[in-house]
């Protein structure tokens, strides 16, 4: 069976009708369900960061906010890390010389392997790409 797993750009792209990706992820997202497609738990704080820090008129409050991140854990199955496999995430992303904010990515990509997603679709392909090749052979945009 094939298991999506969405990263957060995919989900800012969705809840944006603006958002230049807006169309294609909304797609995506709204032919999901919780058993065929997931996200991180760490994306729920991105998302609701990014939400309600958008410029001007496309900033949400954070009941808006709120309101899509409900709709994401109706639609997606959620994935968290224990500590073990976060500091396993972490090993592996240093010894491959990952830095800085791509740990991120790494933590997202670890959860994509944690819930035997088939594929990982993004709007970062180049940042996932740079992650260890069983989570690069995974990344797709919408």
């Amino acid at each position: 069976m094939m298991k999506s797993f969405f990263d957060t750009s995919v989900l800012v792209a969705t809840s944006v009708e603006s958002h230049e990706h807006h169309e294609r992820s909304f797609a995506l997202f709204i032919g999901a369900d919780r058993k065929t497609a997931c996200c991180a738990a760490h994306s729920l704080a991105e998302l609701y960061a990014t939400l309600t820090r958008l410029p001007g008129k496309f900033c949400l409050s954070a009941d808006q906010a709120m309101l899509f991140l409900d709709s994401v854990e109706e639609r997606l199955e959620v994935i968290s890390l224990d500590p073990r496999e976060y500091r396993l995430a972490i090993r592996e992303a240093a010894t491959a010389g990952i830095v800085g904010g791509t740990i991120y990515d790494a933590l997202l990509g670890r959860c994509a392997l944690k819930a035997r997603a088939t594929r990982i679709y993004t709007w970062d392909v180049g940042d996932f790409q740079r992650l260890s090749t069983e989570i690069a052979e995974k990344v797709r945009t919408p």
